[in-house]
């Protein structure tokens, strides 16, 4: 029944926001006559490797740089780029990915191959579902940019004050999936493009009701700083980043 709402949402956004997707591959086109796209490896369901498809936000070969989180600053992004990123349209090309099975409407969000090396024998858990364009997390860091643009190291910032908490909130939508809930999720990100305050007491009103813990709800209320919770492994993520530089 999931995969059936799934095929049938992705192909019917596809057509309806083929008028505005049409310009915005034209724009980025343009820019430095590069691909409109960007396809991003990531580890979906049972460990599966594939490529996410996305608008291309930054210049030509920007990944080469070794840097997988992205501050709203990064002289990498372009004018168009920080448009649709702002805006989260670089993501609705991930219908795509849907259509093919890849991903699904409401998930956690796909991870990188070298951040799921650093998954706790609980977190593994996430790669059980199939990865989604939206889900909890993406609601709540919907500003994730904003939020490492206050860090000199951007990765590790990410794996201390974000990461750990889109786990939690993944490992928590997955001990209760279900189509209603997808629903839900779906019509919070939507309200999220009116009101982020409302969006955000929906979440962790939701997280109440499927049992999350009183930290994981003020998480989400975003009222907070957000406090450093390194999971195992963070002292790893500089070092890695620094190898695959020096590889390429």
């Amino acid at each position: 029944m999931k995969r059936a709402f799934d095929l049938v949402s992705a192909a019917l956004g596809l057509i309806l926001l083929s008028p505005l997707l049409l310009p915005i591959m034209f724009l980025i086109w343009i820019y430095d006559f590069g691909s409109p796209f960007y396809r991003a490896p990531r580890v979906g369901k049972s460990g599966r490797h594939f490529l996410m498809t996305k608008f291309r936000s930054m210049v030509i070969n920007a990944d080469k740089s070794g840097v997988d989180s992205t501050a709203s600053s990064d002289s990498r992004i372009t004018p168009v780029g920080r448009f649709v990123r702002r805006t989260k349209l670089d993501e609705i090309m991930q219908l795509w990915n849907v259509l093919w099975g890849e991903m699904s409407l409401v998930g956690p969000r796909p991870n990188v191959p070298a951040e799921v090396a650093l998954n706790t024998k609980r977190e593994m858990d996430l790669l059980t579902v199939r990865p989604g364009i939206t889900d909890m997390s993406s609601i709540v860091f919907a500003d994730e940019g904003d939020i490492l643009d206050k860090f000199d190291d951007p990765d590790l910032a990410y794996h201390q004050y974000i990461r750990p908490y889109k786990h939690r909130l993944g490992l928590l939508y997955i001990e209760n999936a279900s189509i209603l809930l997808d629903i839900r999720l779906i019509l919070l990100t939507l309200v999220q493009l009116v009101s982020r305050e409302r969006a955000l007491h929906g979440v962790s009103r939701l997280v109440a009701r499927l049992g999350g813990d009183e930290e994981l709800q003020r998480v989400c209320l975003r009222r907070e700083p957000l406090q450093a919770a390194p999971p195992p492994g963070a002292s790893q993520i500089v070092e890695t980043r620094e190898r695959s530089v020096a590889e390429l």
